[in-house]
């Protein structure tokens, strides 16, 4: 009974070692961090990498801004009146993150914690006509600021921390394997628990891969949002016509030429019959 005791305890005390083990070994995971938001040539974007195992399994390049309303007292002070900040994600940035399979996720927090953002990715499989397909997508996002913080909020009343959440959200739909890229400004609306306001979250300059990172800090082939291709397209195409206008024109004065010249070559035949006599 002894050595089944003892037995028993060496097994479950495995148990707990291991368990301990793989939490440390999890919290290790999601401290290798980095913000390399110094290497940017933009002042607004902020570049973010997680690692995992010595290698990159996230990285996001992106310029963020908060319009937060909140409330104050009106010059009466009976009446309440609402106001607008505006909060952009600065540089310096602490960062956190995790990476998994099929679920990754990004925190960053600034201004000594009083603002903090989460973005959670998913990678899903879909099946269509030609057969199983998988994308990944920025399934929700998660904005906390506190309103009593004097930089960006002046004299808000009852200032207190507040938490604003995306509603079923699909944005950043891309192709599994490939970065998704946009210059353009995005907008995401968020509900806030302060008294059911609502703060937009607007992305620009974007650049992230969250999943199959092939490359250590370097991302996959990019995956262009609609709004940069028609922008593309839209500075491209007088390029395309004027090129293609061009190429018309060569080609019917290299045609004119050649029937030009065919014709001088030509025999004239006499309409004259009197001059068939000189012929010969």
């Amino acid at each position: 009974m002894d050595l089944r005791r003892k037995a028993v305890l060496g097994t479950d005390r495995l148990r707990v070692l291991l368990m301990l083990f793989h939490t440390v070994a999890r919290i290790v995971a999601e401290q290798e961090v980095e913000n390399l938001s110094g290497l940017s040539t933009n002042p607004e974007k902020d570049i973010f990498v997680v690692r995992e195992n010595g290698t990159t399994c996230l990285m996001a390049e992106f310029a963020a801004k908060f319009i937060v309303p909140y409330d104050v007292w009106a010059s009466n002070y009976v009446d309440q009146i609402t106001e607008q900040a505006d909060i952009s994600l600065t540089r310096g940035a602490e960062v956190k993150g995790r990476c998994g399979h099929n679920e990754s996720e990004l925190q960053v927090f600034w201004v000594d914690r009083a603002y903090s953002l989460k973005m959670l990715f998913v990678k899903e499989s879909h099946n269509i006509s030609k057969g199983p397909e998988a994308t990944w997508r920025l399934s929700k996002v998660q904005f906390v600021y506190d309103s009593s913080e004097k930089t960006h909020f002046k004299d808000a009343v009852n200032g207190r921390k507040h938490t604003a959440n995306s509603h079923y959200l699909s944005a950043l739909v891309t192709p599994a394997g490939k970065s998704y890229e946009c210059q353009a400004q995005q907008t995401i609306s968020l509900a806030s628990s302060d008294s059911q306001k609502t703060v937009t979250m607007i992305l620009s300059a974007v650049h992230i891969q969250p999943f199959d990172i092939i490359s250590d800090f370097v991302f996959s082939e990019e995956h262009k949002c609609p709004v940069d291709e028609r922008e593309q397209l839209e500075e491209t195409l007088p390029l395309i016509l004027g090129l293609i206008l061009g190429l018309v024109i060569v080609v019917t004065l290299v045609i004119y030429h050649i029937h030009h010249k065919m014709t001088a070559n030509q025999v004239q035949i006499p309409r004259d019959r009197s001059q068939y006599k000189h012929m010969g």
